[in-house]
């Protein structure tokens, strides 16, 4: 089958690297792709938030299945004019996709499916919002309604900042993304990811993953994208998954469905757990970046398999195939992120690294130019290994890590610390 991605960062890279190695896939092409994608597919430039121009894109090029990356496009309709256009997808509908284009809407989900989640409240202005924070205290979490990259969500410790975080969302800190705040209970226990396919109707769990969002190691600084993760996370028991199902994933799907607005594709579930209590801190409508890289290294050729039942409505035969192993993916960024930071570096260093089933670079912000890479983004590079114990895999990610020639790039050094502590 002939296959378009959709997306330019590492997690795109790390779903691209995976789909090759199925030999179903006759031809990958990814839009638009970076300088690591590039070296594995064929690269596309057109709007990917435009669904007529992928849909054109796709019949100009006998495409027969399309694997949308991130949230932007599903946030804008490109998985309905896809279907529209008689194309197999995976990635849910524009409705289905206000599980992470909006806050608000999730919560509303999520009393109508009585799933464990913060206590909130919904506000479009500033004073009413202020006064809900002077009523409840600190800490508090303030959180932008919208999209906004991964950096809308404000974890206050005090009212003041609490305070502060309203005043920047409603000023404009996040575009259109905060012109609605969604404020929170902060919940305490320790975070993971859990993965879930799903076709509409049936369900099936794909692991988990653990992310480091803040920028300095210990987890201090502000919030990132992302600075790294592995998977499986050994706090999401499978004990503890199977509640996640039953009393989260579940009951959730089951109100989109009776809404008019099945859910298709993959599920991204933030749980926050304490004394083995699962509590769902957010739904994202697309893999996460960088926990897809971990979640791809492990899986392999069967992840196109799975994403293709999912988008068939076969997931009820369906099942994936683990190895007991591990992975760890680091994130290397540019110096500065995650505020503003100088684009154009040279990487060196990456011909010299491993690229195998235990051994890879994702790309996440490059560009080839005059037979360099060239660091673009604020997280440039997701270095990620597996191996037999989650020590195994940090070793070799490591040590790749430090095969890297890039003296203005930063990463963490302690990611995986709270597994191996």
């Amino acid at each position: 089958m002939n296959i378009l991605i959709l997306g330019s960062g590492g997690r795109e890279h790390a779903l691209a690297w995976a789909v090759m190695q199925n030999p179903k896939c006759d031809k990958l092409i990814v839009a638009p792709g970076n300088a690591g994608i590039a070296q594995i597919a064929d690269c596309a430039a057109f709007d990917i938030e435009d669904g007529g121009a992928v849909a054109n894109f796709a019949e100009e090029n006998a495409i027969d299945f399309v694997i949308i990356g991130p949230e932007a496009p599903l946030a804008a309709g490109v998985a309905d004019r896809l279907r529209e256009a008689g194309l197999l997808v995976f990635g849910p509908s524009e409705a289905a996709a206000k599980l992470e284009a909006s806050k608000s809407f999730t919560k509303e989900i999520c009393d109508a499916a009585n799933a464990p989640t913060a206590a909130y409240g919904h506000f479009t202005d500033a004073e009413a919002a202020k006064a809900h924070v002077r009523q409840h205290g600190a800490p508090t979490v303030v959180k932008a309604d919208g999209l906004a990259a991964g950096k809308g969500v404000i974890i206050a410790m005090s009212e003041a900042e609490a305070i502060d975080a309203i005043d920047d969302m409603f000023g404009g800190a996040f575009g259109g993304a905060g012109a609605e705040v969604v404020i929170e209970e902060f919940m305490e226990g320790e975070e993971a990811s859990l993965f879930v396919l799903v076709d509409g109707e049936n369900v099936l769990a794909i692991g988990s993953a653990q992310d480091h969002k803040r920028v300095g190691e210990g987890d201090t600084g502000p919030n990132t994208g992302g600075m790294g993760a592995y998977s499986p996370a050994p706090v999401l028991s499978a004990e503890i998954e199977a509640r996640a199902m039953e009393e989260i994933v579940k009951p959730t799907m089951k109100v989109m469905a009776e809404r008019g607005m099945p859910y298709q594709g993959v599920l991204y579930a933030g749980l926050m757990i304490k004394d083995g209590q699962p509590r769902l801190v957010e739904y994202n409508v697309r893999f996460g970046d960088p926990e897809c890289q971990v979640l791809m290294m492990r899986l392999g050729a069967q992840a196109l398999d799975l994403m293709q039942a999912a988008a068939e409505g076969r997931l009820g035969e369906a099942q994936v195939n683990w190895a007991d192993d591990h992975a760890i993916t680091v994130v290397m960024a540019a110096a500065g992120y995650p505020g503003s930071y100088e684009k154009g570096s040279e990487i060196k260093g990456l011909d010299t690294l491993p690229e195998d089933s235990s051994n890879m670079v994702f790309h996440a912000g490059t560009k080839a130019e005059d037979g360099k890479v060239l660091a673009v983004g604020g997280r440039v590079l997701n270095v990620t290994a597996r191996g037999d114990t989650l020590q195994e895999a940090r070793d070799r990610a490591y040590a790749m890590v430090d095969g890297v020639d890039w003296p203005q790039g930063f990463f963490r050094r302690d990611i995986g610390w709270r597994a191996l502590k």
